[in-house]
């Protein structure tokens, strides 16, 4: 993508979309269409060839689709970017097309509970191989980087333990061996950080979360350089068909338009919270990328991110059923997985997004019985009587 000059309040909004070249429409047309025509037959060749640009079937390229991923690359500084049907199609794609059987993956010591579930299905089907690491010092990742590591994979924050990693830190060790990291970037949006503008490969998103921003979509994006988004283009999304409808790319163009305003009431009434809940005496344990009590933390935080984000998780006094009651006696706040909806949800990890992890690795990745995650809504974070 050609590089932009733009503010990215000004990018969410017109980046990547020409009206004139859309019967002058304001807002970004939906094609609605599986397939599309050719002039005669000899174009449907040379299309097919790929000699000549065009679009052929939605399953291999649609326009409302490719005005979402122009503006997805620019957004998050790199050089193209693919849209899928989920953000579990878009981890898959892309560890698909780094590995190989006998390949090993390092992830950091936390991850989404189905991208677990997925690295072990790498594993037993395909013997790809896969470790955790703290990822907190060059000693550490020279030491559990293999011969056959061909991703670094990373959550940051670390889901739902709000851990950060240090990109540059990483970056500057896998660099060396040239090995490509992976960001999995759902929890800040490019709003709040861009992994690649400090030197890592490929993003990936749940565009469900915050891209969205409604609840009313389920899709997924990734996002790197343009000869490693056109393999996986011609391969994997092609060949396995996790592709994104047109009309759930029109929803996230029109989702993306207020990010900016929406991250930033995300991230302030989190910041409301997180002091209501480092005040309460049935409050354990606070995790956020923003508090103080965790000072590396906060170095990292304020070298990479925007802002801390609107993610907030704590454990509460008690056991895992004093954490279920607690969530069954709130009144506004929804149980719900998912996050970066208007609507305030809490969840569980133990029990819900992390459940298919055995206890001893959820244990390890500080996922406790008694731990849960408040995705802050857009709501009034105080109540009026």
């Amino acid at each position: 993508m050609k590089k932009s000059h733009l503010r990215f309040e000004t990018e969410v909004i017109h980046t990547g979309y020409n009206s004139g070249e859309h019967q002058d429409s304001l807002v970004s047309p939906l094609y609605q269409t599986s397939t599309f025509t050719f002039a005669n037959a000899e174009q449907g060749a040379k299309r097919f060839a790929g000699q000549e640009e065009g679009f052929i079937y939605s399953r291999l390229g649609n326009p409302t689709v490719k005005i979402l991923e122009n503006r997805m690359a620019v957004l998050e500084k790199g050089e193209a970017a693919l849209a899928f049907a989920s953000g579990m199609a878009a981890v898959s794609a892309v560890l698909f097309a780094l590995t190989k059987t006998g390949d090993h993956i390092l992830c950091s010591r936390g991850i989404y509970g189905c991208t677990f579930g997925f690295l072990q299905l790498l594993k037993n089907k395909y013997e790809i191989d896969h470790s955790f690491s703290l990822m907190n010092s060059m000693e550490l990742l020279e030491k559990e980087i293999r011969t056959n590591t061909t991703c670094i994979y990373i959550e940051t924050p670390i889901n739902p333990t709000m851990k950060l990693v240090d990109l540059e830190l990483v970056v500057s060790i896998a660099n060396k061996r040239g090995i490509p990291v992976v960001v999995d970037n759902t929890f800040c949006s490019p709003y709040l950080q861009t992994p690649i503008s400090h030197g890592c490969d490929i993003v990936i998103h749940s565009a469900t979360k915050y891209i969205c921003g409604h609840g009313d979509v389920i899709a997924g994006i990734a996002v790197g350089k343009k000869d490693f988004i056109e393999k996986v283009s011609k391969t994997t999304l092609k060949d396995i068909g996790g592709i994104i409808s047109p009309f759930d790319a029109w929803l996230l163009l029109r989702g993306l338009k207020t990010l900016p305003v929406r991250m930033d009431r995300h991230c302030e009434n989190a910041g409301k919270i997180v002091e209501f809940l480092r005040n309460s005496p049935k409050v354990l344990s606070l995790y956020f990328p923003g508090d103080s009590d965790d000072p590396e933390d906060m170095v990292i935080m304020k070298k990479q991110m925007k802002k801390p984000g609107g993610l907030v998780s704590f454990s509460i006094k008690g056991t895992k059923e004093t954490a279920q009651a607690f969530m069954n006696h709130l009144k506004l706040i929804k149980i719900a997985v998912s996050l970066g909806d208007a609507e305030t949800l809490i969840q569980h990890p133990a029990t819900m997004t992390h459940a298919v992890i055995p206890r001893e690795d959820r244990i390890k990745m500080g996922i406790e019985d008694t731990l849960l995650r408040l995705s802050v809504g857009l709501e009034a974070w105080e109540r009026h009587y």
